[in-house]
């Protein structure tokens, strides 16, 4: 590298430039001259060749396979719904994208990869929910999901569902109410884990309908499902996509959805708020990609993952499984993430929940 003070160049001097093998000796190779405004043109254009470069690897995105990491094992709701949508994205971008399964540390090991990852397009996050109330529940991470991923589309929003066992005395929202009140400390709920879903479900709706519930813990949905269907264990705040086909045969019995309104696929069973007033509870996902991530190719995706989330086929399927298509713009979606995050920070505290 060769360093020139210019402001020690006389106004209209010529530039000797040398090209050569021995730059000092001038042996191998060739000089020339030339004019001090030429000279400082070509520099300037030199210069400005890297953002250049980025701009245009960016206009090109993109070149090769895209990574979307699946913070969580395969089977579940996260695996699911990032397979369904890296298929029509696939098609859309014109190259592969493939799911990677990262799971490990309640989502959080998957997280950190992407936020560790080049910022280029080619990592992206499968993010959810789980982002949100881990930031809270874990006092130990090396990243804030708000400040180190940029989060690109939304891709829906998910509900849960109170379920109890056929046999459980109450037959609705109300009279679970009523009973859980009458035995205080009596009545178990299974959960998915220490900050799971319907952990968080759970403990906002006693907080809010002021009862007493014991939480059983269980490693994830799959175990826990098994001993709410045989009664071992009556009561769960289930995500409503894994227990709709439970609901249907009539092996559960529903009391009540999470969201703010009913359920397309379960009309009949009422949003917990209208026994509960303002209770809301719903899970979301979405994909997000490292900060700094080139502003042409967030918007790139944020296009591409919006028409596939507006398909009517992609729709359809969302719906099927118990989730609410969620199109957002990029600004409406950053403030739902950091909107989450906060809510569920509330709760967290609120009711104590650590990590053990």
């Amino acid at each position: 590298m060769v360093e020139f003070a210019m402001s020690a160049l006389p106004p209209k001097a010529d530039i000797v430039v040398g090209i050569g093998y021995n730059w000092c000796s001038g042996s191998g190779g060739i000089t020339m001259k030339l004019p001090r405004r030429k000279f400082l043109h070509l520099a300037a254009s030199a210069a400005a060749l890297p953002a250049m470069s980025s701009i245009a690897s960016a206009l090109d995105y993109p070149t090769r396979p895209v990574r979307l990491i699946a913070p969580f094992p395969p089977g579940g709701v996260v695996d699911l719904f990032s397979r369904l949508i890296a298929q029509p994205l696939s098609e859309r971008l014109g190259q592969p994208v493939f799911v990677e399964n990262r799971a490990g540390a309640g989502g959080n090991l998957g997280t950190e990869a992407v936020v560790r990852a080049a910022p280029d397009g080619y990592t992206l996050l499968y993010m959810g929910s789980s982002n949100a109330i881990n930031q809270t529940l874990y006092d130990n991470l090396h990243f804030d999901i708000v400040r180190d991923i940029v989060p690109i589309a939304s891709i829906n929003r998910g509900m849960g569902v109170l379920e109890v066992h056929p046999d459980f005395p109450a037959k609705t929202g109300p009279e679970f109410i009523a009973y859980a009140k009458a035995n205080p400390g009596r009545i178990n709920y299974a959960s998915s884990g220490i900050g799971s879903t319907p952990h968080i479900y759970g403990e906002l709706f006693k907080m809010m309908a002021g009862v007493d519930l014991v939480v059983v813990q269980y490693r994830g949905t799959g175990p826990a499902l098994p001993d709410v269907l045989s009664g071992k264990v009556p009561v769960m705040f289930d995500t409503l996509a894994t227990s709709i086909e439970h609901i249907k045969a009539g092996k559960l019995r529903a009391l009540g959805v999470t969201a703010a309104i009913r359920s397309p696929v379960l009309p009949d069973v009422p949003a917990i708020r209208e026994f509960v007033p303002g209770y809301e509870a719903t899970a979301w996902q979405g994909i997000g990609a490292p900060r700094n991530t080139p502003v042409e190719i967030v918007e790139r995706l944020h296009r591409e993952i919006n028409a596939c989330v507006a398909d009517p086929k992609f729709s359809a399927r969302t719906i099927e499984l118990g989730y609410i298509p969620f199109v957002s713009t990029r600004a409406e979606f950053s403030a739902f993430v950091a909107e989450s995050t906060e809510k569920w920070a509330k709760v967290i505290k609120a009711a104590g929940i650590t990590v053990e």
